[in-house]
């Protein structure tokens, strides 16, 4: 009989070693809702409730309810539980995610009265949501119309997000390879939502579709952690108890194979004088793949497109017919799993090249075979992934929940996914045994398989203008269908909204919200181990913390050795480290080497302000990781590329130039806020200045001039890059952090001191560097639906004093004043400050924003909101809390190492963060009103950078921000 816990049958109990957990699959038996329980001793505790939510059309509906089910619920009859938890919450996660088939609701902290506070409250949010119509509204679609005769638009959260999304061509790219590719499936929609058809949900189907999906017979729970396992199930009877198994039709038809190959044209919003092209070739891959074949596609995956030395990603960058990659690759997470690959930056005349080198690549890898060496290393790099499971900020437990889905979501074994030990003891013993194991997966799913697409997205620069022109149309035979009665309504309606987004919670609801308080909290910051070794040929960092036998290494080397006009090549002399190979070797023998001894090494510049110091700390951050047996090799392959690095390939420098130009345009609209925000840091200071020159637009043009350089004078190029090369790579400019274990520390440190001491002798003379002026206001035009809108200035320039209440302010200015002027009422996807106290950077930037003056105008009147806030206890505290959570943010072993060095280079002590950490708690009403007089000051001299479209940018410059300079940069 089966055991029987608060209404849960167990169905299955097995430990998986692999995820270091005793792992439970329980069924609640009157509803049939399935728990897959996961105990062990991460305090980082994870909890999701996943839907099964295949999209019927393209209106957005499972996205829009995402948004919308927390908005306010049955509990807690708040505006939005989701953004007052956000206040004052030490979670480490906290959000909803809608993909093509489900949408998740995973919740994570480290402390346990937290952790149950956000399950209460999402568990309430996805059952009992409140659904309000003008919850659809704000977070999904309404027209908005302020006077009878005034501008009639349409606005709404998701709306103006999905805008954002359709305006990145890569983003379209996918998006439509995935739909062509399932003409006959869910798939084949959009559950994010086109914008074209958001408009056309009802509020009838959107509150039908609560009712048929978010049933507990369609969810699938998930816990993971140290928490009370039997407490898990006993809080999910509460929610269950009054319901009873319902029949719900979620199952995810199979799409029919087609029978030949299929291609299609659609355009994408492009500037005049753009002519490149994008193009994927696309597969559809057997259903539900078991774990041999979902890790054997994985390694395939990183055989043909993983490094630069691949050979399908070589063969495609080395034919010049189009600037980089681009494609999904393989994505597991669907029913039928798709591999997806191409490239853009295509002239039209290659479009047929490209698509025929794709497909004749692959023929010759089966009929001629891959290089052992390249087979042997993508198995260790996925292998060595599998077992780190490193997930960055990303917890754990919510990469276990969304691995475990691939198979559970389809009714399948939750724990087959997270079983990593069978599959690849399998496909090690075939490829022991001669299998041609990866070629025949190449022939029978790629090569034969005529269920492909070929997808290419040409530029249309009337595409923007025509879509805005369709969308006015629309809207114009709306107006003319209306009576003066039907109109007066319609303003009724808006204004009517716009009083709910502006009234305030009753104090009794926000009451509601289950919160911490300060007691709760530790006063004492959490610290790193770190010893400083000595006799070393450089200075060492030692941390001594359990990595799980994974040695991590970082090498940090001083770029003030360097003259300004050599910066904007250190990013690309990171990249030629690892990838043109080393002294005898090429670089696909080079990449070889690192994939199979390495878990990865890569180079990227760091470089940030320190309080009181008036130059950048600017240095190359090499890191590397490996198994403890292998760090004998790891040093011996930093030592060579350090050293030996091919710094002479033209062909393979015009490469990686161009990849990097694409990466850096495809950026532009999917992230423009990060662009602006990186503009208008360079404004203000040298740690600002030289990211601009390395990863701003700047750095773009920089990359477009090179890319003719490298033709026009190559010989000056290559004496540059041996230039950064003698000049960094020395003992007296190296720092080393390494983090591992006592134990290990012992093995590695003689090698670690051998291969600094093989590093060129001598010192290093630091370079002073002159920044360039910017213009105080800046459009920098792109082809986008929406905007990214900034501005920003240096605090201190006005006389504030640093305080730890910053942060506690920043959180409640995010949580609320900027959430409700510019997500809420705007309808920009995002809406935040920002603040480097380093040097004392303020910024303000918007997301995927359909509004650009209004939120310059609701940046200039922050001051005056902070300066009339009448501040409760409980938000004050609210505040705190979460300012904590933000500050204790949970990091993995390497993550905390490289903080330590991070720390060290910048002038950071444990007393300084201690001193802050008591201000922060210590945060009082008068610290937002002295802010608020900081930000008067400022606001009359900060400087706007804005990326939106051509002629919203030349409308802006016309009618308000005079003396505005425009630039075309995409």
């Amino acid at each position: 009989m089966m055991e029987r816990t608060h209404g849960f049958e167990l169905i299955k109990e097995e430990r998986l070693p692999e995820v270091n957990s005793l792992a439970r699959l329980y069924r609640h038996i009157p509803t049939g809702a399935e728990v897959f329980s996961l105990i062990n001793d991460d305090e980082n505790k994870v909890f999701g409730v996943t839907f099964r939510t295949p999209p019927p059309d393209s209106t957005g509906l499972p996205h829009i309810m995402e948004h919308s089910v927390l908005c306010g619920s049955r509990k807690y009859p708040v505006k939005e539980p989701f953004i007052e938890l956000a206040k004052g919450s030490l979670n480490t996660f906290l959000n909803a995610m809608t993909y093509p088939d489900k949408t998740c609701y995973p919740v994570a902290s480290q402390n346990l009265q937290d952790f149950y506070n956000l399950v209460d409250v999402y568990l309430d949010a996805v059952f009992h949501p409140l659904l309000d119509p003008f919850t659809l509204q704000q977070e999904g679609w309404h027209i908005e119309l302020n006077t009878p005769d005034g501008e009639m638009t349409y606005k709404g959260v998701v709306f103006n997000e999905m805008k954002g999304a359709y305006s990145s061509p890569e983003d379209l790219l996918n998006r439509e390879s995935q739909m062509h590719l399932y003409p006959q499936s869910p798939y084949g929609l959009d559950s994010g939502g086109d914008p074209r058809h958001i408009p056309d949900l009802t509020y009838e189907q959107w509150v039908a579709f609560h009712r048929q999906m978010y049933h507990p017979s369609n969810a699938r729970f998930y816990f993971y952690g140290n928490d009370d396992p039997e407490k898990r199930l006993e809080i999910l009877a509460a929610y269950l108890k009054d319901y009873s198994r319902a029949e719900v039709n979620t199952q995810i038809p199979l799409q029919p194979r087609i029978e030949q190959p299929r291609r299609t044209v659609v355009p994408y919003a492009a500037s005049v004088d753009e002519e490149r092209h994008l193009l994927t070739v696309s597969w559809m891959l057997p259903p539900r793949p078991d774990p041999r074949l979902s890790i054997a596609l994985m390694t395939l995956e990183h055989i043909l497109i993983g490094t630069p030395a691949s050979p399908l990603r070589k063969a495609l960058i080395e034919s010049g017919l189009g600037e980089d990659l681009t494609g999904r690759g393989l994505d597991l997470s669907l029913l039928q799993p798709l591999f997806s690959v191409g490239m853009k930056g295509v002239p039209r005349e290659n479009l047929e090249k490209v698509e025929h080198l794709i497909l004749e690549t692959l023929t010759t890898l089966t009929r001629d075979g891959i290089d052992p060496d390249t087979v042997a290393a993508s198995l260790n790099t996925v292998e060595f992934r599998l077992r780190e499971l490193n997930t960055g900020r990303f917890p754990r437990g919510l990469a276990i929940m969304l691995g475990a889905l691939d198979a559970w979501l389809y009714d399948g074994d939750p724990f087959s996914a997270l079983r990593i030990d069978p599959p690849l003891k399998k496909i090690k013993e075939e490829l022991a045994q001669g299998a041609l194991l990866f070629e025949n997966l190449i022939d029978e799913h790629l090569v034969k398989n005529l269920h492909r697409v070929t997808v290419i997205l040409q530029p249309d620069p009337s595409l923007a203008s025509g879509l805005e022109a369709a969308e006015r149309e629309r809207l114009a035979r709306i107006r003319e269908g209306l009576s003066q009665a039907e109109l007066a309504r319609l303003v009724e309606n808006t204004l009517e909204l716009q009083r709910r987004q502006e009234t305030p919670d009753p104090p009794e609801a926000l009451a509601s919200i289950p919160s911490l308080r300060l007691e709760d909290l530790e006063r004492p910051v959490k610290t790193v181990p770190g010893e400083w070794m000595e006799g070393t040929p450089a200075p060492v960092f030692y941390h001594d913390l359990f990595t799980n036998g994974i040695v991590y290494l970082d090498l940090a080397f001083d770029l003030h050795t360097l003259s300004q006009d050599l910066l904007p090549l250190v990013p690309l002399f990171g990249r030629a480290l690892t990838e043109t190979g080393a002294h005898d070797q090429s670089f696909v023998q080079l990449l070889q080497r690192i994939g199979r001894a390495t878990g990865g090494i890569h180079a990227y510049p760091f470089v940030s302000a320190a309080q009181g110091r008036p130059q950048a700390e600017a240095w190359l951050m090499v890191r590397g990781k490996a198994m403890l047996p292998q760090a004998g090799e790891l040093f011996s392959i930093l030592k060579d590329i350090l050293t030996g690095a091919h710094l002479d390939d033209r062909e393979r420098f015009r490469q990686m130039v161009l990849e990097e130009k694409a990466s850096l345009e495809a950026g532009l609209i999917r992230a423009g806020h990060r662009l602006v925000n990186t503009r208008l840091r360079a404004h203000f200071d040298e740690a600002g200045w030289v990211n601009e020159q390395m990863g701003g637009v700047s750095y773009l043009q920089f990359l477009r001039d090179l890319s003719q350089q490298i033709d026009r004078d190559w010989a000056e190029v290559q004496a540059r890059l041996e230039r950064i090369r003698q000049l960094l790579v020395k003992q007296g400019g190296v720092v080393a952090n390494v983090t591992l274990d006592a134990g290990g520390w012992q093995q590695v440190r003689p090698a670690l001191i051998d291969f600094l001491a093989a590093l060129p002798p001598g010192k290093t003379r630091r370079e002073a560097w002159q920044q360039s002026n910017f213009p105080a206001v800046e459009g920098l035009a792109v082809p986008s639906q929406v905007n990214f809108v900034g501005k920003a200035g240096n605090l201190y320039t006005t006389g504030y004093q640093l305080d730890g209440s910053i942060l506690a302010i920043l959180n409640y200015l995010n949580a609320t004043w900027l959430w409700e002027r510019l997500r809420v009422r705007g309808g920009a996807y995002g809406g935040f400050a920002t603040f480097d106290h380093h040097s004392g950077y303020f910024s303000f930037l918007s997301y995927r924003d359909p509004n650009l003056l209004e939120t310059l105008v609701n940046y200039d009147q922050t001051a005056h909101f902070l300066k009339e806030l009448s501040l409760s206890e409980a938000e004050l505290t609210k505040a705190i809390i979460g300012a904590i959570g933000e500050l204790d943010a949970y990091q993995l072993p390497d993550a905390k190492g490289f903080t330590a060095i991070v720390r060290h280079l910048l002038g950071v002590t444990d007393s300084w963060r201690q001193e802050f950490r008591n201000q922060l708690l210590e945060t009082r009403p008068q610290h937002f009103r002295q802010l608020a007089e900081a930000l008067e000051i400022l606001n009359p001299n900060g400087h706007i950078a804005i990326l939106a479209a051509q002629e919203v940018l030349q409308k802006a410059s016309v009618e308000h921000l005079k003396g505005m300079r425009i630039a075309q940069i995409l």
